[in-house]
């Protein structure tokens, strides 16, 4: 055999490089969430269902043979993140009714949800509690491409004191109820911590406070000393995942920004010290004030717990001046809206109450997008239209940095350069 044909003999063996996926967007705006204006007449292009330029469609050079979608008279924005979602819960099925439901029943509920919240716009999710680390399975599968749905920052259990917030509370002792992620003192929390860590968690997140959906606990007790608090919040750090924690009251909310927690959930009684640590250290607020409507609303029909009614009554109401507060005195905030708590793929209701309790269209669109990808600890893959970061955007119709509602109605979904929605 001569060197040439040996030579062509070994390429018939050699791998083929793909050529690569690129797919370029354009439409008639794009609203940029990290210098806080629109922009006229754009294009993005994704290659290989990452971002490689976008700006006027004059300033960037299409590649020849991409794959084009014309989104005409459209505005572009970052796809949405909710930094607070619980995908395999439903608010129509409170207090006991769940007990009709056998386990596997949960996780095939999480598949219809995360359908429902990608095609509203929400491309990226922090799932911050769940059961059977169900949102590991979720994620794994839209990872796989077996099913519709966001890209999925996975919590599983929620760590929490026996008797507390993330503790089953509603049966007498003899009903025995299994709660892996039940720990008290330092050493018993690192270990959950760990355990989590190796069955798929990417972020942790704990109960420092009471809560409204525990049928026995005060809504604002604290639940974890400042010990126990800083152990979970050095471990954690320390295998490199980022913390939330639910905290309604003020000495709970408190405690915790002094152990370094990322993201305050709910954060409904804090006050002035609350935000002067928050912005000190730069914690973020992630405050659901959307809920209350619907809680209040529709809770009875539902079958929440009476005790959970009276709890939503007495902390609605301060939750939204809370907001109103941290949003004048300058607090990070992240859009979260416990979804699960009410309707999945509603989330974006909450737009507007921010807006009423103080927040401008534009500030609620950055806590939704470049604020929640910062807060996630991935800025360089979601949260705005930026080379390096991941294809995911939603197109809607008009102006939404001008009436937030319009995100209520997405008529295009965008996720890595493939179209999930078009219902233009």
């Amino acid at each position: 055999m001569t060197v040439i044909s040996r030579a062509l003999a070994l390429c018939l063996f050699l791998p083929v490089a793909a050529s690569a996926d690129t797919v370029v967007v354009t439409a008639a705006h794009m609203v940029d969430v990290v210098a806080g204006r629109t922009i006229d007449n754009v294009a993005v292009v994704v290659v290989d269902g990452r971002i490689t330029a976008a700006g006027p469609t004059g300033g960037v050079t299409v590649p020849a043979g991409a794959r084009r979608i014309d989104l005409g008279p459209l505005t572009l924005l970052p796809g949405l993140i909710d930094m607070h979602v619980h995908l395999t819960s439903d608010p129509t099925i409170g207090g006991y009714n769940a007990l009709k439901y056998t386990p596997s029943f949960w996780t095939v509920l999480g598949v219809a949800n995360a359908k429902r919240t990608v095609e509203a716009g929400f491309t990226t999710v922090r799932n911050v509690g769940s059961g059977n680390y169900d949102d590991v399975g979720l994620k794994q599968a839209i990872q796989r491409g077996d099913i519709p749905g966001p890209r999925i920052v996975p919590a599983t259990y929620a760590i929490g004191a026996t008797g507390g917030h993330c503790d089953t509370t509603e049966f007498p002792p003899d009903i025995h109820v299994d709660t892996p992620a039940v720990a008290n003192g330092p050493e018993e929390i690192r270990a959950v911590v760990r355990k989590l860590r190796k069955y798929g968690a990417e972020v942790i997140k704990f109960c420092g406070t009471g809560g409204v959906f525990s049928k026995t606990d005060s809504v604002g007790g604290q639940q974890y000393t400042q010990e126990e608090m800083n152990a979970l919040v050095a471990e954690a750090h320390q295998l490199g995942m980022r913390v939330a924690v639910h905290a309604h009251g003020t000495d709970g909310i408190n405690t915790a920004l002094r152990a370094g927690t990322d993201t305050i959930e709910h954060a409904s009684l804090a006050d002035a010290e609350s935000f002067r640590l928050a912005k000190q250290g730069k914690h973020w607020f992630s405050m659901d004030i959307y809920d209350d409507d619907y809680i209040l609303a529709q809770g009875t029909k539902n079958g929440v717990f009476q005790e959970s009614l009276d709890k939503e009554k007495l902390i609605g109401r301060k939750q939204r001046e809370t907001f109103r507060a941290a949003v004048a005195a300058g607090v990070p905030m992240v859009f979260g809206t416990d979804a699960g708590v009410y309707p999945h793929g509603t989330n974006a209701l909450q737009f507007a109450t921010m807006v009423e309790w103080g927040m401008t269209p534009l500030q609620a669109i950055q806590a939704a997008t470049v604020n929640a990808g910062e807060a996630l600890g991935r800025a360089k893959d979601v949260g705005a239209l930026t080379p390096g970061r991941y294809g995911d955007m939603i197109a809607v119709a008009g102006d939404p940095t001008r009436d937030v509602t319009m995100l209520q109605h997405v008529a295009v979904v965008i996720k890595g350069g493939e179209v999930v929605k078009d219902a233009r």
